[in-house]
């Protein structure tokens, strides 16, 4: 059988998609939803305070990238939903365990919704299968976050748009590229594994 038939099947597919077909697959989103969440509210708390900055450095954005390219779109719009709300609601789960509404960095929360909804469509389209795909759902994914968060930085803090970059995207850009790094190389190695075992 030719490499080209055996991958066939697999277009369209992300990595949640091939866990084991099951009756209750129903349940089974459910529990990728909320394990999504879940992992984003552990990630959050590997937290590093940036001098300066009223956003710290956290393992929450890289978390919310990959649950939404492992997961899909609409998975990963619900696991990244359930994350905002209940942290919203007073789940104490954002970065440095905190939670509301009412703080600088909720922008960039609401940028990883959609961010996750944005590489896991891309990922149906095999954007998670190489390492130069990867990278640019990653970037982009990131973009989505920034472009986001950062106007919601100067809104919530009365910073001008300049400051709010140099406090809230500058400091960040090298943690984003060896975030990036990673996904890398996890994600295409977590393919050429499923490929090899089915």
């Amino acid at each position: 059988m030719s490499t080209a038939a055996a991958s066939a099947p697999r277009r369209g597919l992300v990595l949640a998609d091939l866990l084991p077909a099951s009756r209750a697959k129903s349940a089974v989103d459910a529990a990728l939803v909320v394990g999504g969440a879940a992992l984003t509210g552990v990630a959050a708390q590997i937290s590093v305070v940036v001098p300066g900055s009223p956003v710290p450095v956290t393992g929450q954005t890289f978390a919310a990238l990959l649950v939404g390219t492992a997961l899909g779109a609409r998975r990963g719009f619900l696991s990244l939903a359930l994350y905002a709300l209940a942290g919203m609601a007073g789940m104490p789960w954002f970065a440095e365990a905190s939670s509301g509404w009412a703080m600088p960095s909720l922008g960039y929360i609401l940028g990883m919704l959609v961010a996750a909804t944005a590489v896991g469509a891309l990922a149906r389209r095999g954007a998670d299968r190489s390492v130069l795909r990867t990278a640019g759902a990653m970037v982009l994914g990131s973009a989505i976050i920034y472009a986001i968060g950062v106007p919601y930085l100067a809104l919530a803090t009365g910073m001008t748009l300049p400051q709010a970059v140099a406090a809230g995207l500058v400091p960040f850009l090298i943690g984003d590229a060896l975030k990036a790094a990673l996904a890398m190389g996890a994600l295409p190695a977590a393919w050429k594994l499923a490929d090899r075992r089915g």
